[in-house]
């Protein structure tokens, strides 16, 4: 008899983004020449993985309203997410969004299961579950990436945005979001 193991949202998606680091990483390690002789990474960036229950809608909230860039993204076929353990059997084509350019931009990593229904998380705070629980987006003007995104219908949650305390560098708000899943994305910078 064969069992499978269903593991948490938090742990597929933590699941997903360390796939997605090895399926994508090879082409990124062979292309970076900057990394130190001395680390144990080729990269100093990560890419990060979710999945969203509707992929052209996350698309859009995070390069509309909050300015990521999309480029090609690239489809991961069956066999290879089976083999590798991140998928059990199904295709995907996984939507790909970068903060900067080059092969070190931070990069987002869009994948829709419409076929599966796939279990939300508890998004009241940051410590409801355990797992990756926010992305942080470092911003060079507060004011305008607000106004960007309240553009799309986009607004802050509680009272951002929020001076950083003393003892913090100072000058820098935080101002916290939801994309359309109900992840929170932090976006910090100063306002000008």
């Amino acid at each position: 008899m064969i069992t499978t193991r269903r593991f948490s949202p938090r742990a597929t998606c933590l699941i997903l983004i360390l796939g997605a680091l090895l399926l994508t990483g090879v082409a990124g390690w062979a292309a970076d020449d900057s990394s130190d002789a001395g680390s144990n990474f080729a990269r100093t960036t990560i890419d990060v993985g979710v999945v969203v229950s509707d992929a052209k809608k996350a698309a859009d909230f995070y390069t509309k309203a909050l300015g990521f860039t999309e480029i090609e993204g690239f489809d991961v076929p069956a066999a290879l997410g089976k083999d590798s353990g991140l998928i059990d059997g199904r295709p995907v084509h996984i939507r790909v969004l970068v903060l900067g350019e080059g092969e070190t931009a931070t990069k987002l990593k869009l994948l829709e299961f419409p076929d599966v229904k796939s279990k939300p998380v508890d998004n009241a705070f940051i410590h409801s579950t355990l797992g990756p629980s926010y992305l942080t987006i470092y911003v060079k003007d507060t004011t305008a990436a607000l106004e960007r995104a309240k553009k799309h219908g986009i607004k802050p949650r509680a009272k951002g945005p929020v001076e950083l305390p003393k003892g913090f560098p100072q000058g820098v708000y935080l101002t916290v979001v939801n994309d359309p899943d109900g992840n929170f994305i932090e976006l910090v910078g100063p306002k000008k």
